[in-house]
């Protein structure tokens, strides 16, 4: 079927392969938008985890949208963890704290998408998964991290539930793709709707 062209707003390759697997053909395109300083600026101003996420989502879809035509697709997921935002862990001595610290606890993950053209946002929306962590062993905390290191660095959660990180959870709650970064269900709707996708 031909629609609009559509864009990913990233070089992710794990939001990149969740939208390959739903069927959808697009291109992909870094946005530029310095996540850093823009996250600084929001947090500064008093903004939680989740709005950071929907902010991050719209600002990259936008961005994007300014330079190519169709459909741009910006995507953002943030960690939040007693009330406060968490980045990717920069090493695994990291990943294993934030590991330790999380243990026994719940956390929620807040993934954000934002489809714009043109400089202009069509549709957003914000969903959040809550994760219990079990009371794992040191044991085990040292076995995973040795068995997932390559991975770990590149989640803000320094797990991937499509791995052996399912195993650090007693209960989950909430969509699987807004685990894995990119709620889709609503998503997909929008595509159906602009004729990228058969209705």
């Amino acid at each position: 079927m031909s629609g609009p062209p559509v864009t990913l707003a990233s070089k992710s390759a794990a939001r990149s392969t969740i939208l390959r697997g739903a069927g959808v053909s697009f291109a992909t395109e870094d946005s530029g938008v310095d996540e850093d300083i823009l996250k600084a600026g929001l947090l500064a101003r008093g903004a939680g985890p989740a709005e950071v996420a929907a902010a991050l989502a719209r600002e990259k879809a936008l961005a994007v949208s300014r330079m190519r035509p169709g459909l741009v697709i910006g995507a953002d997921q943030t960690l939040d963890f007693e009330g406060r935002l968490h980045d990717k862990p920069v090493d695994l001595a990291e990943a294993a704290a934030r590991l330790r610290a999380m243990r026994g606890r719940t956390h929620a993950l807040h993934a954000a998408v934002a489809v714009a053209r043109e400089g202009e946002v069509l549709w957003e929306t914000l969903s959040t998964a809550e994760l219990a962590m079990r009371a794992f062993s040191d044991s085990f905390l040292a076995h995973y991290l040795e068995a997932d290191a390559g991975a770990l660095l590149s989640s803000v959660g320094a797990y991937r539930l499509e791995g052996p990180g399912v195993q650090l959870f007693s209960e989950i709650r909430g969509d699987y793709f807004t685990i894995l970064g990119l709620p889709l269900t609503g998503l997909l709707d929008l595509l159906r709707q602009e004729g990228v996708l058969i209705p």
